[in-house]
């Protein structure tokens, strides 16, 4: 198993998911190789809940790591989850169309894998905003 999957899995279980039970781990590899986990926290306030892609990001980030290479999501029901639009919009504002994302599909099946750009195209980016 790829070893990127296995820190999302791993992840999961410091979920903070108490209205839903669906705990995901997403687990963030940056262009030099380092890599961040984060899981999903629930608010009573669902707005207010973190997504795992947004920790991870938050993670790296705040570490000074701005390129990634490929992020891996993974769900306790290992349903190939994929990041929602709001995560894929955030991944977009730190790495190109071509980050990889890898979705875990469970044990008996290959992971799914996409690009950033296949799940967003046509983000919004700097360049739309001048």
């Amino acid at each position: 198993m790829d070893e990127l999957i296995e820190a999302a899995r791993e992840i999961q279980s410091a979920a903070h998911v108490p209205y839903s039970d669906y705990r995901v781990g997403a687990a963030l590899e940056t262009a030099d190789g380092s890599v961040y986990v984060g899981c999903n926290l629930e608010n009573a306030n669902y707005s207010n809940s973190l997504h795992a892609e947004e920790v991870a990001i938050a993670e790296a980030v705040k570490t000074g790591h701005r390129e990634f290479s490929r992020i891996a999501v993974s769900s306790g029901r290992r349903d190939g989850v994929t990041p929602c639009g709001m995560c894929r919009q955030t991944l977009a504002e730190f790495a190109d169309d071509d980050l990889q994302v890898i979705c875990d599909e469970g044990e008996d099946e290959p992971p799914s894998e996409y690009t950033l750009g296949e799940l967003l195209p046509n983000t919004i980016s700097e360049e739309m905003l001048e």
